[in-house]
């Protein structure tokens, strides 16, 4: 099988709770993976796309929300420009932190 170059990028800036993660579960329903936290990456035809943006649509609803669909051709996905780095020491002095903070909930 042969892994196809992402043609859509899907990110959205919801911020009612419950709308915010039907449509990340819609996203990974489609097989799309997860780039950042509003934001999904992958292959869909062009009728699944348009059932995908049908579908978050109805998911928002009324609801304030903000949710933008690009389409992507393999000759930009192929010049995209990316920075990837992980810091592990900094990621371990933010977790120590977060378990030294009192609980605000």
């Amino acid at each position: 099988m042969t892994v196809k170059d992402p043609n859509l990028l899907l990110v959205y800036d919801i911020p009612n709770d419950r709308a915010r993660t039907k449509i990340a579960d819609a996203c990974l329903d489609y097989g799309l993976d997860r780039i950042q936290f509003s934001a999904f990456l992958g292959w869909l035809l062009p009728t699944q796309q348009e059932e995908l943006f049908l579908k978050v649509k109805k998911i928002l609803g009324k609801k304030s929300g903000n949710i933008q669909m690009f389409p992507v051709c393999a000759e930009d996905w192929k010049k995209r420009k990316r920075i990837e780095q992980k810091n592990e020491k900094e990621d371990l002095e933010n977790e120590k932190g977060k378990s030294n903070e009192p609980d605000r909930g």
